[in-house]
């Protein structure tokens, strides 16, 4: 039988950086449109049982009886039965329950945030992450019938070096005790508190550590972005001092807005190599934008960039495959 799961993050792009950008929201309605596609998409081209991660909204539930109601479901479509925390536990679980059940691979609805999740999980499931958040570096702007195409053409052709390939991701450490985990970027602030998370006010960042950066994208990565490249197969990354040094450029770090800031020279990263950072403030680790970690003056952090982040499948090259290997092709 061909599994497949899907997450998708009820709360992702509706938070506070919508009050100081121009950051796209796209709310429950849409993302249950999205998930009605990518199962109408997977279902027609051989998927037979799809599990939904539950949520407050019951997005899952909604979309069977909604299936069922037009006579169109064809898969079965099961809620995952946990226990809802409302947190981000809510996805790691969600995540874990889905490799038992022996999915072979998980659709994502959310943003960076989303995605670092599944990497924090350290499931072994290649996922397929579709951009619905705030910070959309790592995931990618889907129709959600293409993804549950290309669910549908690895359930088919199974784990291939030609499309599923294994992403870096940052590993965090304080006191040399391991802390946590992001895929794109952190960002090391003077703000002691956590609060809503998202970090809006650039004056706050002492620092920030990529593993990929591009002009393209939007967040703290961009700082490094718009000076130089590092693509997510290069086998490196960088960090750059922010707020002082004589380069002065213009960034995009959030939607709709360009902003000045002065910065040093970006310093290349290796691999499994740590970069001890000595902290003479209080603060706050801003993880794929979301400051998640806080730390005290005196503390010292560490950050490794290793390439022990999601399988992520390329939807390109799993539906060019599919082509070459005549998977929509239909006897008549």
């Amino acid at each position: 039988m061909k599994k497949i799961g899907i997450i998708a993050n009820p709360n992702s792009g509706k938070d506070i950086r919508r009050l100081f950008s121009y950051a796209i929201t796209i709310g429950n309605n849409e993302k249950a449109n999205m998930v009605e596609r990518m199962i109408l998409g997977a279902q027609d081209l051989g998927v037979e049982k799809i599990y939904i991660m539950p949520d407050p909204y019951n997005i899952g539930s909604n979309i069977r009886n909604t299936l069922e109601l037009n006579e169109e479901l064809k898969a079965d479509i099961e809620v995952l039965d946990i226990f809802l925390k409302n947190s981000w536990e809510d996805t790691v679980e969600a995540a874990e329950k889905m490799e038992s059940l022996k999915a072979e691979c998980i659709i994502v609805l959310g943003g960076d945030g989303t995605s670092r999740l599944l990497g924090k999980a350290h499931t072994q499931i290649p996922i397929i992450s579709v951009s619905t958040g705030t910070n959309n570096v790592y995931p990618e702007f889907l129709e959600g019938t293409v993804a549950g195409m290309a669910a549908a053409a690895y359930c088919h052709y199974g784990e291939k070096d030609k499309y599923v390939h294994t992403d870096k991701s940052i590993d965090i450490y304080i006191n040399g005790s391991h802390e946590d985990v992001a895929l794109v970027d952190v960002a090391i602030t003077n703000n002691r508190f956590v609060g809503s998370r998202a970090v809006w006010n650039i004056a706050e960042i002492k620092e920030v550590i990529v593993s990929r950066s591009h002009p393209s994208s939007i967040g703290f990565s961009s700082a490094i972005g718009v000076d130089t490249l590092c693509y997510p197969e290069d086998d490196f990354g960088y960090r750059m001092t922010i707020g002082e040094g004589k380069k002065s450029l213009l960034v995009p770090f959030s939607p709709g807005k360009m902003t000045p800031i002065n910065v040093k020279d970006p310093i290349k990263m290796h691999l499994d190599q740590m970069y001890i950072y000595k902290s003479n403030h209080k603060g706050t680790l801003a993880l794929d934008g979301e400051r998640t970690v806080t730390f005290s003056e005196g503390d010292t952090l560490g950050f490794v960039i290793r390439r022990h982040g999601p399988k992520r499948i390329d939807v390109k090259k799993i539906l060019e495959y599919a082509v070459k290997e005549g998977f929509f092709q239909r006897n008549t």
